[in-house]
């Protein structure tokens, strides 16, 4: 070796001693491909470098080029691992490849389109890890080019640390892929969990996809027997119309073996890793619908299941397009976990609903649509029920009977929601029948004592009734374990009546009995649940004392409005307790 051929050597060596130093502080795949095609060719004097790597499945991607012919970038770009070119077969065989001279070229590859480039060596390095081998360097030299064993030596020291660069990026990038998944799983799982409106909810989780997991991101779910668009989101906001109009005018076929349906009937998701035009060709409806299709630079998609108690009520897409990102079975797993998440929400706010619809359905059953029109008194009712379900234990019901009376109750079922509102339909029903055979009082009342006995079960319920005899100026109470009403005469003096003569119904205690009240013209009595006086802080002797001090309030013209300032006065609205109150007024 020559003085001058080797201080040639050597410069190259440091060269590429630098170019290595360069790949260990690389922080990104796209840093790393820059120092492999300009850095390292630089360096040992290569005129053609390129960086190319292995995706899946078992498909070679161009990854960077320095230098070549007008062409080469896209016609290498991607194409299957299986092609006979110098880096498919670096990256299968994992072994150093060195052609030197255009005719040991053209031996090796014949056939190959743009090989044949004139007197030229070509040293292809493989990028082997312990799992397998990310790809190859290419480097082409002018003439025929001789390597020296140290040259080379340091050449595989490069492919080696651009390989362990690589994986490294690849740790950190999954690293950072998977703390941002489990950061968006937690603010959708929020999201999900904030409203028990789904549309809304499902439409803001498709939001939070879009950009960072997908370009567009599409929720449709099973109503009438079609899948229909509940939420699409797009990078681009003025897409998202042109994507419901989409499902609309070309809905997924129930017949297709792919597709949002497949995956409805299987339960199974799917992955289209790369969206070919042949695809989009054998999925097009007609000629508008495939060139819609290419429009939208479709080039990988995941569907995935929506399943809730075992039932698939619908499907997510994740579709990648203008960002030319591939899924992989990774962001399936992922995409399953958004939907099992997203399933149960809706599968919860659906019973909510249900519930809920069954449960006003029942209140209705119990409460009276409207307060029947009396000839001679005036009548008003308040309700307010707490719990989840807007349901409460706590009923009332107001009847004109003949000759002029008026029967009137109020009562309250131990408990809140469906249960209790069964319970209070029952026995609005059943005080209903028995006052139409027998308004009385205490014959109602026995009754239902007869009736709790036998069928109440475990159930607790107090009730109050009256019957008013406008003819005689007569008020009948009978108190079945309920708080006693309460009388304001004309003259706006105030009396207690007759607390209760027995527990609640179903509970033995002797023959029930009524009391006779003396109730005239001007006269306003109010019937009522515990809710209104009752406050845990405080005596229940307290609550009576303030509804006493506050009943003048009903004096007021417009009864209605009066029982409602009434109310407003006395209950404790941070109480989690229902409320129910009837005011009768006799008119003068």
């Amino acid at each position: 070796m020559t003085s001058a051929s080797g201080d040639a050597l050597g410069e190259r060596l440091t060269g590429l001693a630098r170019v290595t130093a360069e790949l260990i502080e690389a922080t990104t795949a796209d840093a790393v491909t820059k120092i492999v095609v300009e850095h390292s060719a630089a360096a040992v004097g290569a005129t053609i470098a390129s960086l190319s790597l292995r995706v899946e499945p078992d498909e070679v991607r161009l990854a960077g080029l320095w230098g070549g012919m007008d062409g080469d970038a896209e016609a290498y770009a991607s194409y299957p691992l299986s092609t006979s070119t110098p880096a498919a077969d670096v990256i299968r065989s994992r072994r150093r490849l060195m052609l030197v001279g255009r005719e040991e070229i053209l031996r090796a590859y014949p056939d190959l389109p743009r090989i044949d480039r004139g007197e030229r060596s070509i040293l292809g390095l493989p990028l082997n890890t312990a799992s397998g081998t990310l790809g190859a360097i290419g480097l082409s030299f002018p003439g025929q080019r001789q390597f020296e064993a140290a040259e080379l030596d340091f050449l595989d020291i490069l492919a080696d640390s651009c390989a362990q660069a690589l994986l490294r990026i690849q740790a950190e990038d999954r690293a950072t892929e998977r703390q941002a998944q489990l950061s968006f799983l937690a603010e959708a799982s929020a999201e999900l969990a904030s409203s028990l409106d789904y549309e809304s909810t499902l439409a803001r989780v498709a939001q939070l996809a879009v950009p960072t997991f997908a370009d567009w991101c599409a929720i449709d779910l099973v109503k009438d027997n079609r899948l229909r668009r509940l939420a699409v989101a797009h990078v681009d906001p003025a897409k998202v119309e042109f994507a419901h109009e989409l499902a609309e005018r070309y809905p997924s076929d129930p017949d297709s073996g792919a597709g949002p349906w497949q995956v409805m009937k299987t339960g199974r998701s799917e992955l289209i890793a790369q969206i070919t035009d042949e695809m989009l060709v054998a999925a097009a409806r007609d000629e508008e619908h495939l060139r819609i299709a290419r429009e939208l630079t479709l080039h990988s998609a995941i569907t995935v299941p929506l399943i809730a108690r075992g039932r698939t009520i619908g499907v997510i897409s994740w579709v990648r397009a203008e960002s030319q990102i591939r899924y992989s079975q990774d962001d399936v797993d992922f995409a399953e976990e958004l939907a099992r998440r997203a399933a149960v929400s809706i599968d919860n706010s659906d019973l909510h609903s249900q519930t809920l619809a069954v449960s006003v359905r029942l209140q209705h059953a119990v409460l009276p649509l409207a307060l029947p029109v009396l000839e001679k008194c005036d009548v008003a009712a308040y309700y307010s029920a707490s719990g989840r379900t807007g349901v409460g234990g706590d009923f009332y019901d107001v009847l004109a009977l003949p000759g002029g009376r008026v029967a009137l109750f109020v009562g309250d079922v131990m408990g809140r929601g469906v249960e209790a509102a069964a319970a209070m339909a029952q026995m609005r029903a059943s005080v209903r029948a028995y006052l139409a055979v027998d308004s009385r009082p205490d014959a109602v009342l026995s009754k239902l004592d007869l009736m709790m006995a036998a069928y109440g079960e475990d159930q607790l319920v107090t009730l109050l009734y009256l019957l008013l005899d406008p003819s005689t100026d007569t008020l009948l109470v009978a108190n079945a374990g309920h708080p006693a009403p309460t009388l304001l005469r004309s003259d706006l003096s105030v009396a207690q009546l007759p607390s209760a003569d027995g527990g609640p119904l179903g509970i033995p205690a002797g023959a029930r009995q009524h009391h006779r009240v003396t109730f005239c013209p001007g006269d306003t009595v109010l019937l009522f649940t515990d809710g209104l006086i009752e406050r845990r802080t405080e005596d229940i002797d307290a609550g009576r004392a303030r509804l006493t001090g506050a009943l003048s309030a009903l004096a007021e013209d417009g009864l209605d409005t009066a029982l409602g300032r009434l109310v407003a006065m006395v209950r404790d609205e941070t109480q989690d307790d229902d409320v129910a109150a009837v005011a009768l007024r006799r008119l003068a």
